[in-house]
């Protein structure tokens, strides 16, 4: 499988993404070519920016702001399809929900077949044309209101007070909601202080707020609060709390799905 430059670069940081390392070796393999040439790639890609060498191989670059979105599809894929089956559950027929930006939240949409007049709100371009489609194919059955606002291209979302706004005028009974850090000393937070001002407007509307998490993202505080914990109502995670945090939830009416 021998691959053109660009795209054996464009691999190797989607493989960078899952795996966080990558050895010479074993890239030479995959795409058929000499360990020289993938020497050479690991060097523009370094002097670009996008990883780190290291003895035999390279790993990705530590970052501390938010991936784009086509980055973020691929990060813990699997856990995020366990964690939109189950917070599909808890969909009921003839709600009205928020389906927040974030590739977690997406996964939702996969398991609404069976749900009856839903009304869906969206600020999450390729969640919109995820249902678009859904409904095209009778896999959804209800109306979608896509929420408008300034459009982020590299996050493929709207926000800002547009968006805000727009929430101002709706009431909704769930909310599900995409985070970048979960603690319960510093609650729920973002990468983007616009994003978490219109994740904020999500919980204030909402009768039951349901945070959506992988596992990297439990125990993490990011730069920008969105709420306390006890400003939400459960979490949705693929595998159960740390170490003595069920206790503190509970005290806080939060509860744990995994």
């Amino acid at each position: 499988m021998s691959l053109a430059s660009e795209e054996r670069k464009k691999r190797v940081l989607e493989m960078l993404v899952i795996q966080g390392k990558v050895q010479v070796n074993e890239l030479a393999h995959k795409f058929e070519v000499t360990t020289e040439t993938i020497r050479r790639d690991l060097d523009d890609l370094e002097k670009d920016g996008k990883l780190k060498k290291v003895y035999g191989g390279a790993v990705k670059v530590q970052t501390d702001f938010e991936p784009a979105y086509h980055e973020r599809e691929v990060i813990h894929a699997e856990e995020k399809r366990k964690i939109g089956m189950l917070a599909a559950n808890l969909i009921e027929n003839d709600d009205v929900i928020v389906i927040d930006e974030g590739s977690t939240a997406m996964q939702i949409l996969h398991h609404l077949a069976d749900k009856r007049n839903l009304t869906i709100l969206v600020c999450s371009i390729p969640t919109l044309i995820l249902l678009i489609d859904y409904q095209k194919r009778g896999l959804f059955d209800g109306r979608m209101i896509f929420i408008g606002g300034e459009v982020n291209s590299k996050h493929m979302r709207v926000s800002g007070p547009i968006a805000e706004k727009v929430m101002e005028d709706f009431y909704v009974h769930k909310s599900f909601l995409s985070v970048d850090g979960v603690s319960l000393e510093n609650g729920i937070t973002s990468y983007d202080f616009e994003r978490a001002l219109f994740t904020r407007k999500l919980i204030r509307c909402s009768e039951t707020s349901i945070v959506v998490a992988d596992s990297s993202k439990i125990g993490k505080r990011t730069v920008a609060k969105i709420a306390e914990l006890t400003d939400i109502q459960c979490i949705v995670s693929n595998h159960e709390p740390p170490a003595g945090w069920r206790g503190s939830l509970e005290e806080m009416g939060v509860s744990w799905l995994s």
